[in-house]
Protein backbone atom coordinates (compact mmCIF):
# COMPACT_ATOMS: atom_id res chain seq x y z
CA UNK A 1 0.00 0.00 0.00
CA UNK A 2 0.85 3.29 -0.95
CA UNK A 3 0.92 5.66 2.18
CA UNK A 4 -1.38 8.58 1.65
CA UNK A 5 -0.03 11.87 0.64
CA UNK A 6 -0.89 14.91 3.35
CA UNK A 7 -0.68 18.26 2.62
CA UNK A 8 -1.45 20.48 6.02
CA UNK A 9 -2.48 23.97 5.61
CA UNK A 10 -2.51 26.34 8.73
CA UNK A 11 -1.58 29.78 9.85
CA UNK A 12 -0.41 29.28 13.19
CA UNK A 13 3.58 27.84 12.89
CA UNK A 14 3.35 26.18 16.04
CA UNK A 15 0.36 23.97 14.75
CA UNK A 16 2.11 22.88 11.64
CA UNK A 17 5.18 21.98 13.75
CA UNK A 18 2.74 19.42 15.94
CA UNK A 19 1.03 18.38 12.64
CA UNK A 20 4.25 17.77 10.52
CA UNK A 21 5.58 15.94 13.43
CA UNK A 22 2.64 13.95 14.51
CA UNK A 23 2.43 12.51 10.38
CA UNK A 24 6.11 12.33 10.23
CA UNK A 25 5.94 9.03 12.98
CA UNK A 26 3.34 7.99 10.92
CA UNK A 27 4.79 5.49 8.39
CA UNK A 28 1.65 4.93 6.37
CA UNK A 29 1.17 8.74 5.70
CA UNK A 30 3.44 11.10 3.37
CA UNK A 31 3.60 14.29 4.13
CA UNK A 32 3.44 16.57 0.58
CA UNK A 33 3.80 19.80 1.51
CA UNK A 34 2.53 22.42 4.16
CA UNK A 35 0.88 25.77 3.52
CA UNK A 36 -0.37 28.80 6.03
CA UNK A 37 -3.20 29.91 4.12
CA UNK A 38 -6.03 29.56 1.49
CA UNK A 39 -3.56 30.25 -1.41
CA UNK A 40 -0.53 28.41 -0.59
CA UNK A 41 -2.76 25.65 0.23
CA UNK A 42 -4.50 25.55 -3.81
CA UNK A 43 -0.99 25.94 -4.79
CA UNK A 44 0.90 23.45 -3.21
CA UNK A 45 -2.52 21.14 -3.91
CA UNK A 46 -1.36 21.67 -7.91
CA UNK A 47 2.37 21.07 -7.23
CA UNK A 48 1.62 18.18 -4.47
CA UNK A 49 -1.39 16.71 -5.45
CA UNK A 50 -2.23 15.20 -2.17
CA UNK A 51 -5.08 12.53 -1.69
CA UNK A 52 -6.28 14.50 2.02
CA UNK A 53 -5.66 18.12 2.68
CA UNK A 54 -5.72 19.16 6.90
CA UNK A 55 -7.46 22.36 6.52
CA UNK A 56 -7.95 25.39 8.92
CA UNK A 57 -10.61 27.36 8.34
CA UNK A 58 -10.14 30.73 9.88
CA UNK A 59 -6.95 32.21 7.97
CA UNK A 60 -5.57 35.40 6.40
CA UNK A 61 -5.49 36.07 2.86
CA UNK A 62 -7.76 33.18 1.76
CA UNK A 63 -9.64 31.10 4.35
CA UNK A 64 -9.80 27.43 4.20
CA UNK A 65 -13.78 27.29 3.00
CA UNK A 66 -12.70 29.15 -0.04
CA UNK A 67 -9.84 27.10 -0.47
CA UNK A 68 -11.66 24.17 0.00
CA UNK A 69 -14.42 25.38 -2.61
CA UNK A 70 -11.59 25.44 -5.25
CA UNK A 71 -9.83 22.66 -4.61
CA UNK A 72 -12.99 20.77 -4.44
CA UNK A 73 -13.96 21.85 -8.32
CA UNK A 74 -10.36 21.81 -9.82
CA UNK A 75 -9.41 18.29 -7.89
CA UNK A 76 -12.39 16.43 -7.00
CA UNK A 77 -10.39 13.17 -6.14
CA UNK A 78 -8.35 15.22 -3.15
CA UNK A 79 -9.86 14.76 -0.08
CA UNK A 80 -10.30 17.91 2.55
CA UNK A 81 -10.39 17.44 6.15
CA UNK A 82 -11.29 20.90 7.64
CA UNK A 83 -9.56 21.09 10.92
CA UNK A 84 -10.51 23.96 13.30
CA UNK A 85 -11.14 25.54 16.58
CA UNK A 86 -14.63 26.62 15.47
CA UNK A 87 -17.57 24.74 15.98
CA UNK A 88 -20.40 27.08 14.91
CA UNK A 89 -23.55 25.72 12.82
CA UNK A 90 -22.43 28.19 9.77
CA UNK A 91 -19.06 27.54 9.59
CA UNK A 92 -19.83 23.89 9.64
CA UNK A 93 -22.51 23.95 6.67
CA UNK A 94 -20.04 26.16 4.79
CA UNK A 95 -16.93 23.96 4.80
CA UNK A 96 -19.51 20.48 4.26
CA UNK A 97 -21.05 22.66 1.20
CA UNK A 98 -17.62 24.64 0.10
CA UNK A 99 -16.40 20.12 -0.27
CA UNK A 100 -15.13 19.10 2.78
CA UNK A 101 -15.36 15.25 4.00
CA UNK A 102 -14.86 15.24 7.49
CA UNK A 103 -14.68 18.31 10.39
CA UNK A 104 -12.63 18.13 13.18
CA UNK A 105 -12.30 20.13 16.46
CA UNK A 106 -8.01 20.91 17.10
CA UNK A 107 -8.81 18.90 20.10
CA UNK A 108 -8.68 15.77 18.42
CA UNK A 109 -6.80 12.85 19.29
CA UNK A 110 -3.45 11.49 17.16
CA UNK A 111 -5.61 8.13 16.63
CA UNK A 112 -8.98 10.05 15.84
CA UNK A 113 -6.76 12.20 13.18
CA UNK A 114 -5.38 8.93 11.84
CA UNK A 115 -8.56 7.38 11.50
CA UNK A 116 -10.27 10.13 9.89
CA UNK A 117 -7.31 10.64 7.23
CA UNK A 118 -7.83 6.93 6.37
CA UNK A 119 -11.42 7.55 6.02
CA UNK A 120 -11.71 10.55 4.09
CA UNK A 121 -9.12 8.80 1.77
CA UNK A 122 -11.48 5.93 1.21
CA UNK A 123 -14.31 8.36 0.52
CA UNK A 124 -15.63 8.29 3.77
CA UNK A 125 -16.90 11.38 5.78
CA UNK A 126 -15.91 11.69 9.69
CA UNK A 127 -17.78 14.61 11.95
CA UNK A 128 -16.73 15.54 15.17
CA UNK A 129 -19.53 15.16 17.80
CA UNK A 130 -19.59 18.84 17.91
CA UNK A 131 -20.04 19.54 14.29
CA UNK A 132 -22.52 17.02 14.74
CA UNK A 133 -24.74 18.86 17.09
CA UNK A 134 -23.81 22.10 15.53
CA UNK A 135 -26.12 21.13 12.47
CA UNK A 136 -28.65 19.22 14.59
CA UNK A 137 -29.27 22.46 16.52
CA UNK A 138 -33.02 23.69 16.25
CA UNK A 139 -32.77 27.64 14.36
CA UNK A 140 -32.45 29.77 17.43
CA UNK A 141 -35.67 32.77 17.42
CA UNK A 142 -33.36 35.32 15.41
CA UNK A 143 -32.72 32.68 13.10
CA UNK A 144 -36.23 32.44 12.86
CA UNK A 145 -37.46 36.10 12.51
CA UNK A 146 -34.75 36.57 10.13
CA UNK A 147 -36.08 34.25 7.55
CA UNK A 148 -39.27 36.10 7.55
CA UNK A 149 -37.44 38.90 5.96
CA UNK A 150 -37.66 39.37 2.31
CA UNK A 151 -34.50 39.54 0.02
CA UNK A 152 -34.44 43.23 0.23
CA UNK A 153 -34.98 43.80 3.32
CA UNK A 154 -31.91 41.43 3.80
CA UNK A 155 -29.72 43.66 1.65
CA UNK A 156 -30.72 46.92 3.55
CA UNK A 157 -30.09 45.07 6.72
CA UNK A 158 -26.54 44.61 5.43
CA UNK A 159 -25.68 48.19 4.16
CA UNK A 160 -27.42 49.22 7.89
CA UNK A 161 -24.78 47.44 8.97
CA UNK A 162 -22.21 48.58 7.06
CA UNK A 163 -22.80 51.90 8.98
CA UNK A 164 -24.73 53.83 5.72
CA UNK A 165 -27.56 55.91 6.21
CA UNK A 166 -30.64 56.25 4.49
CA UNK A 167 -29.55 58.42 1.30
CA UNK A 168 -26.80 56.05 0.91
CA UNK A 169 -28.71 53.10 1.08
CA UNK A 170 -30.95 54.49 -1.61
CA UNK A 171 -28.27 55.48 -3.83
CA UNK A 172 -26.59 51.66 -3.15
CA UNK A 173 -29.73 50.32 -4.61
CA UNK A 174 -31.57 52.62 -6.87
CA UNK A 175 -34.76 53.05 -4.77
CA UNK A 176 -36.25 56.20 -2.82
CA UNK A 177 -35.28 56.87 0.51
CA UNK A 178 -38.84 57.06 1.25
CA UNK A 179 -38.65 53.45 0.72
CA UNK A 180 -35.28 52.57 2.20
CA UNK A 181 -37.23 54.27 5.27
CA UNK A 182 -40.25 51.68 5.11
CA UNK A 183 -37.77 49.01 4.77
CA UNK A 184 -36.24 49.67 7.73
CA UNK A 185 -39.73 49.87 9.66
CA UNK A 186 -40.42 46.82 8.36
CA UNK A 187 -37.37 45.14 9.41
CA UNK A 188 -37.26 46.61 13.03
CA UNK A 189 -40.47 45.02 13.17
CA UNK A 190 -40.13 41.72 11.91
CA UNK A 191 -36.90 41.63 14.45
CA UNK A 192 -38.97 43.21 16.99
CA UNK A 193 -36.85 45.40 18.34
CA UNK A 194 -36.96 49.70 17.96
CA UNK A 195 -33.71 51.29 16.85
CA UNK A 196 -31.44 51.28 13.71
CA UNK A 197 -28.42 50.32 16.54
CA UNK A 198 -30.27 47.59 17.91
CA UNK A 199 -30.64 46.13 14.41
CA UNK A 200 -26.84 46.33 13.75
CA UNK A 201 -26.41 45.15 16.91
CA UNK A 202 -28.51 42.03 16.53
CA UNK A 203 -27.40 41.20 12.76
CA UNK A 204 -23.54 40.76 13.79
CA UNK A 205 -24.29 39.06 16.54
CA UNK A 206 -25.90 36.56 15.23
CA UNK A 207 -24.27 36.30 11.99
CA UNK A 208 -27.52 37.51 9.71
CA UNK A 209 -25.35 39.61 7.41
CA UNK A 210 -21.75 38.48 6.11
Amino acid sequence: MKPIRVLIVDDHTMVRKGLVAFLKNQPEFDLVGEACDGREAIESCEQNQPDVILMDLVMPELGGVAATRTIHQRWPQVQVIALTSFQEKELVQDALQAGAIGYLLKNVSGEELAEAIRQAHSGRPTLAPEAVQALIQPPSEVENLAASLTRREHEVLALLAKGMSNPEIAGQLYISRATVKAHISNILSKLGITSRAEAISLAIKNKLVR
